[in-house]
């Protein structure tokens, strides 16, 4: 019995020395490395110096200038998250927004049985050319402040320009874009 108990004993205090070990060389192997000052630095409130010219928005070519190298097609395909909430054909009916026919050159807020948002409401004297359209669909809520469509805007000039011209082409006639 006395030599059973032993080797209990030993095997038990082989296994601790054993993992012991494999604790102690982990430790030296995986060691986490220090800082030498402890936490980590924040940004500061001043841009390097060559950060400045690099941080400037590059402003987007006049909408004219965009037009004259856009492609309907490719509008007509930027749209199709719109048509979750509007219709593009010809006696289309409103949905969460106003129906999109023959919108350029129409006025602002100017669909008949439309319930528009009240900061849409007071701009039926503004009509929705080349310009107001590539800023409304830029940043809707930047260009009507109050504006209630939750859509955050399409950033890619290029793209606002294939729009445009596509919901140019949505007429019985449509209007002439403006040219460089």
């Amino acid at each position: 019995m006395n030599i059973e108990a032993n080797k209990i004993a030993g095997a038990a205090l082989s296994t601790l020395l054993v993992v012991m070990s494999l604790n102690m060389v982990a430790g030296i192997v995986f060691a986490p490395k220090k800082p030498a000052v402890p936490g980590f630095d924040l940004p500061s409130a001043e841009p390097a110096a060559g950060a400045s010219a690099a941080a400037a928005p590059v402003a987007d070519e006049p909408i004219a200038v965009r037009l004259a190298k856009a492609d309907p097609a490719k509008g007509e395909k930027a749209v199709g998250a719109c048509k979750a909430c509007h219709t593009f054909e010809k006696g289309g009916a409103n949905k969460i927004g106003p129906h999109l026919f023959d919108v350029y050159g129409r006025a602002e807020g100017a669909v008949a049985g439309f319930n528009y948002s009240a900061a849409m409401k007071g701009r039926n004297d503004k009509n929705w050319d080349a310009e107001a359209l590539d800023s409304f669909l830029k940043n809707p809520k930047a260009y009507v402040p109050g504006t209630i469509m939750a859509y955050a805007g399409m950033s890619r000039p290029d793209t606002r320009a294939d729009v445009v011209a596509y919901l140019n082409t949505l007429a019985d006639a449509p209007k002439p874009l403006p040219t460089p």
